[in-house]
């Protein structure tokens, strides 16, 4: 049996000569060993997530029922949501599974999975804050074209082309986990099977992998990072040119949720990717990827409706109608 105790350069020798390349299952290790704590654990994500289903779900319901909504930057608001909610779909339910019933295991398959969903929707907001934040350049900066720049098909062609690139981004992460081989009982220091933990844990020569998964985190965490930044560098430099203060108050009010939105979901997944290098316990480096996988996607609705002035109408509308 090759067992994790005979090393990693053991282990890739007796797999080529024995042609072991699969495994059954993965070991989730979660947060916390203590057994005292799965309870309050189980309590304490099962009410965020259903705080995330119902603010995001709320944002989507309020978008699709308003007809004063019916605009681009709405419209890729309540994509937006849909992609928080995927994001935690994709890992609490299992880790709410695992802490219910005491069993950390997930399956080969089911690990591949949720790889490559959670990749697929962590891009995709990527991809959909720096749309939206195109969309903020040009209705600020030339805002006599704005609709017909933003017209209804561009709009649906920008939210495709960020799928499209996301689930080819995704398929790669997928292919690449495939080519790699493991040991048997692996265990995973986290709560979902993030990429890097799973390169680490591999037998076999994971270089390329490695520098796979930096290139591909490069190019999705800094191209759109900077395609924001010059986003509103522009924005910034068109509303200096505006006289009046209330001018500039309402530009900048239009651009605040979004821009908190941005820090929320970089800073958080910039701190997670630095802490796992930079924390010497790979537990630790999990517990800081709760903010990132967890927190963010709950808290987004809730910065979007408690600054937006249109969200807070519209919630208003629905409540009068209701009663």
């Amino acid at each position: 049996m090759c067992m994790r105790s005979r090393g990693i350069a053991e282990c890739s020798i007796y797999m080529e000569s024995q042609n072991l390349t699969d495994v059954s299952e993965f070991l989730l290790l979660g947060l916390s060993d203590d057994p005292n704590l799965q309870p309050l654990l189980f309590g304490f994500f099962l009410s965020l997530y259903l705080v995330t289903l119902f603010g995001n779900v709320l944002i989507i319901l309020v978008i699709s029922s308003d007809p004063h909504l019916h605009i681009p930057m709405y419209f890729f608001l309540s994509n937006l949501s849909l992609a928080d909610i995927s994001i935690s779909t994709t890992t609490i339910p299992k880790m709410l599974v695992n802490l219910q019933t005491y069993n950390k295991s997930i399956t080969y398959r089911g690990c591949l999975t949720q790889l490559t969903f959670f990749s697929l929707f962590a891009f995709l907001e990527s991809l959909l804050l720096t749309v939206m934040a195109y969309d903020r350049l040009v209705a600020i900066c030339h805002p006599l074209h704005y609709l017909v720049i933003m017209n209804p098909r561009t709009c649906g062609l920008l939210v495709l082309a960020s799928f499209l690139i996301s689930f080819l981004t995704s398929l790669l992460h997928y292919l690449m986990m495939l080519q790699l081989t493991f040991c048997e009982n692996v265990e995973i220091p986290h709560f979902f099977c993030d990429p890097p933990q799973l390169v680490n844990l591999a037998c076999s020569n994971t270089f390329i992998s490695n520098l796979l998964i930096y290139f591909i985190g490069t190019i999705f965490g800094g191209v759109p990072l900077l395609g924001i930044l010059y986003s509103y560098a522009q924005i910034i430099s068109s509303i200096l040119r505006v006289s009046s203060s209330d001018g500039k108050y309402k530009a900048f009010s239009t651009c605040g949720s979004h821009l908190s939105v941005v820090c929320l979901f970089f800073g958080t997944g910039l701190g997670m990717y630095v802490s796992s290098t930079v924390l010497s316990s790979p537990r630790k480096s999990a517990v800081a990827s709760v903010m990132y996988t967890v927190v963010t996607p709950m808290l987004n609705p809730f910065i979007y409706s408690l600054r937006n002035k249109d969200i807070k109408n519209a919630l208003w509308r629905i409540f009068c109608r209701i009663i």
